[in-house]
């Protein structure tokens, strides 16, 4: 990990902007490897030295990745005047500057999503070029048929002309109208124009999977964890 200055990593340890993190240094609050530090500027090898911070010992970390179970009627924004977003959502345990959500569900949309504040992450991560496949379970306004799941499973022209890259659709219902659908794009309201193509409308959509990572059945609506490494590994399988 490359040196980072000490004034950006008390503003990340203690979740305070860099202006206060200058003023804890300036004020000898800081202690690294056992001797105070009253210079803002000084760059520290994070995996290395021994942080306290008023008395207390730290820990720090570069980026944050979390999972949070997005419910319904939120936006999947990092900040909004008047709405509450994704990150509002997770500020109460990670209040830290530059969360964003890694692509989008829509504002009825639930499931899986990540928050983090690492952007070359994120990047590759909604990347059509990484093929990553990300799994919806989708209930139907009507039944969908076999030859509806040859046409989409052969991939569609979206009605303005935009193709779309063969899906994954399986059957889960008896009734045919709730079904998982694995797509590796990302487009604009890509499930539900697809399913319009064969002429089916979307009442609920919930995002189960990324990559070989699957939302934790543990976390009700609303609910967040941070990844863990085995987690971050499994989204890449």
């Amino acid at each position: 990990m490359p040196l980072e200055r000490l004034d950006k990593v008390v503003s990340s340890v203690c979740e305070i902007s860099r202006k206060d993190a200058r003023s804890v240094i300036k004020c000898g609050q800081v202690v690294v490897d056992g001797v105070t530090v009253k210079d803002a500027a000084v760059r520290i090898d994070t995996e290395t030295v021994k942080l306290t911070i008023s008395g207390e010992d730290k820990t720090y970390k570069q980026f944050v990745y979390i999972m949070l179970n997005k419910p319904q009627g939120i936006l999947s924004a990092s900040n909004d005047r008047s709405r509450k977003t994704v990150v509002d959502l997770v500020k109460a345990d990670f209040d830290r500057p530059g969360l964003f959500p890694v692509g989008r569900l829509d504002k009825d949309t639930t499931g899986l999503l990540i928050v983090t504040d690492d952007g070359d992450f994120g990047h590759k991560v909604i990347s059509p070029k990484s093929f990553i496949e990300k799994e919806y379970i989708v209930l139907c306004d009507k039944p969908i048929t076999d030859r509806d799941v040859k046409v989409l499973e052969q991939g569609v022209t979206l009605a303005d002309g935009t193709p779309c890259r063969p899906a994954k659709v399986l059957v889960l219902s008896e009734d045919r109208m709730t079904v998982s659908i694995v797509i590796t794009e990302g487009k604009y309201h890509e499930i539900k124009r697809m399913l319009g193509v064969v002429g089916a409308g979307v009442c609920q959509l919930h995002r189960k999977r990324i990559g070989g990572l699957t939302l934790d059945p543990t976390l009700n609506l609303g609910c967040y964890r941070e990844l863990s490494v085995s987690d971050l590994c499994n989204l890449w399988k």
